[in-house]
C-alpha cells in the first residue's frame, strides 16, 4: 500500500505536478467543507477529476416527469410513421435500440428542456481519486458532470439554430433511418428513406432560410454531436429514478410494439 502522499503525487492530472501533495489535500478538503468548489477550481485548472464527479437531478420528480413526456413523444413520433411501421419487425427493433437517445435529445432540446444536477452523497473529488478505476459497476454506470456538459453541449448548439418544427420532424426522420446500423434486412429501403428525410429537411430549410447556404451543414453537425451521447447517461440520469432495475431497452421494445 502506497502512502497517500505518493498516490496523489503519481496521479496523472497534470494539475498534481508541480504541488506539494498536502497542499492539494488541503484543497479538497477545504472546497468540500466550505461547500464550494472555486477554490479548488482554480488551483487545479487543469485537472479533469472534477468532470468525473458522480451527479444527479437536482429535481428528480419534476424532471423526470418532463423526461418521460419526451420518451412517451419520441416512441409516438417513430409509431406515426407508416415507411417505419412496414420495416420488418428486426429492422424496428434495430433502429430503435440505435437511435432512440439520438431522438430523445432532440425531443428535449425541442421541448426546451432545462435541468439541474448535484453531486451523489459520499461521491467527493477525492474519494474519485484514490479510488480511480477501483469504483465499482454501480458507480461506475452513474452519470457524472463531464457527461451532464457533453448533453449540456448538444442542447445548446441546437437551441442556437433556433429549428421550427417540420426541422425538427425531418431531422428526426433522418437520423431514425440510419443505414449505418447492422444486421438491416431493408438495408436499402432505408438508406432511400434517409436520403427521402434529408432532402425534405433542405427544401424546408431553403423555404425557411433562403439566405442561409450553411445553414443544412451546421443543423447535421450539430445532430452529429448528438451520437456523442451515451444510453447510459440517458438511462442512469432520466429514467433510473423512475424505472429503477427495469431493462431500459426492453420498455422501449414493449412501448414501440404496444398494440
Amino acid at each position: 500500500m502506497f502512502p497517500l502522499e505518493e498516490k496523489i503525487t503519481n496521479s496523472t492530472c497534470s494539475g498534481y505536478k508541480d504541488q506539494h501533495p498536502h497542499t492539494i489535500l488541503y484543497n479538497i478538503l477545504s472546497c468540500r467543507d466550505s461547500g464550494s468548489l472555486k477554490h479548488l477550481n482554480t488551483t487545479m485548472h487543469s485537472c479533469h477529476c472534477e468532470q468525473r464527479r458522480a451527479v444527479y437531478l437536482k429535481d428528480p420528480q419534476t424532471t423526470c416527469q418532463v423526461a418521460s413526456s419526451v420518451l412517451v413523444k419520441t416512441i409516438c413520433f417513430m409509431r406515426s410513421l407508416p415507411s417505419f411501421s412496414q420495416l420488418p419487425s428486426g429492422d424496428q427493433s434495430s433502429l430503435l435500440r440505435h437511435c432512440w437517445v439520438p431522438l430523445f435529445v432532440l425531443g428535449l432540446a425541442q421541448e426546451k428542456m432545462v435541468f439541474e444536477v448535484t453531486d451523489v452523497p459520499n461521491s467527493s473529488i477525492l474519494r474519485q481519486i484514490l479510488l480511480g478505476a477501483g469504483l465499482t459497476e454501480k458507480e461506475a454506470e452513474q452519470p457524472t458532470l463531464a457527461g451532464v456538459h457533453n448533453l449540456r453541449t448538444c442542447l445548446h448548439h441546437l437551441w442556437n439554430l433556433d429549428l421550427s418544427p417540420k426541422e425538427y420532424a425531418y431531422l428526426k426522420g433522418a437520423m431514425l433511418f440510419n443505414p449505418a446500423v447492422k444486421g438491416l434486412s431493408a438495408l436499402l429501403f432505408i438508406e432511400g428513406l434517409q436520403q427521402e428525410a434529408q432532402r425534405a429537411l433542405q427544401e424546408v430549410i431553403h423555404h425557411l432560410h433562403p439566405e442561409d447556404s450553411g445553414r443544412l451543414s451546421h443543423i447535421l453537425l450539430a445532430a452529429s454531436t448528438i451520437q456523442t451521447v451515451s444510453h447510459n447517461l440517458v438511462t442512469e440520469l432520466f429514467f433510473k429514478p423512475v424505472i429503477g432495475n427495469t431493462n431500459m431497452l426492453h420498455l422501449l421494445t414493449e412501448m414501440l410494439f404496444l398494440q
